[in-house]
């Protein structure tokens, strides 16, 4: 089976973990309509009689309730705000897209996955030794191990 996580955000975290190596095929951070244009061949291989499954996982910030605002000014809060309105945004872009396309997926809650490794954890977790950046950090924990 092949998991693809997904982090949302203008630098959309993409991880693709083929769970019967155990590893991790890919680790990235690219545009949205790149990681859709990703999943979407994804699904077509998965389609054309490929005895495998496809399973895409989605950190979903519509799911987490608390944004740390309290103490910033109002023009830091109202930055803030938006930012998270845009991820939300992006998640039922994703969801929509998912639908339509008629793959396995899960939305998931942010507090459900392990979020903001370091590189230095990162690699100890996973033995993914390439580089990473915090984006598609996220992405690939929601796939790791599966």
């Amino acid at each position: 089976m092949l998991y693809i996580g997904i982090d949302t955000g203008v630098n959309t975290g993409v991880a693709v973990w083929d769970n019967r190596k155990r590893s991790f095929v890919l680790v990235k951070t690219m545009k949205i309509h790149e990681a859709i244009e990703l999943v979407r061949e994804a699904a077509e291989r998965y389609k054309h009689g490929n005895a495998e499954r496809l399973v895409v996982r989605v950190e979903d910030p519509r799911q987490r309730t608390w944004y740390g605002t309290e103490r910033m000014s109002r023009e830091e809060e109202r930055k803030k705000l938006q930012g998270v309105g845009s991820v939300k945004r992006d998640a039922t872009i994703w969801e929509d897209f998912l639908q339509d396309l008629g793959v396995g997926y899960e939305m998931v809650a942010p507090k459900r996955n392990k979020t903001k490794l370091t590189r230095e954890q990162f690699k100890r977790i996973t033995g993914w030794m390439p580089a990473t950046n915090e984006h598609n950090r996220d992405a690939a924990m929601l796939v790791f191990g599966l």
